[in-house]
């Protein structure tokens, strides 16, 4: 099982700024594909945004030009950078890392995200 822990959530006003880190101690960091999903409670967790081993990055609509993603695979983190946050940007946020060839996905716990004046 691939350890994944998220940090960075909290509280922010409309408009405001969040950065969400995902740290992992696996060895083959590098060679996972990695995203941001997030969930509402009584909602279907969403693709947030993706990054592959080899750096393409994907976008859900809802976030694009507000959010970027970005890894550091010496340091073995996932970052999320949240700008002009909106109300519905509200959720639980989870770090979710695979490997390209295995089916198996690994999922950190979650950090909650509150966009609220």
């Amino acid at each position: 099982q691939v350890q994944l822990e998220e940090s960075g959530g909290g509280l922010a006003q409309p408009g405001g700024s969040l950065t969400l880190l995902c740290t992992s101690p696996e060895t083959n960091f590098n060679f996972y594909n990695l995203a941001w999903y997030r969930q509402v409670a009584g909602n279907q967790r969403e693709m947030v945004a993706r990054i592959n081993s080899t750096g393409p990055t994907d976008y859900a609509d809802s976030v694009k030009g507000r959010f970027t993603i970005s890894r550091d695979n010496l340091k073995k983190i996932l970052s999320l950078q949240m700008k002009n946050l909106k109300p519905e940007d509200t959720a639980v946020y989870y770090c979710h890392a695979k490997l390209p060839w295995i089916r198996e996905e690994h999922w950190g716990r979650g950090t909650q995200v509150i966009v609220s004046s």
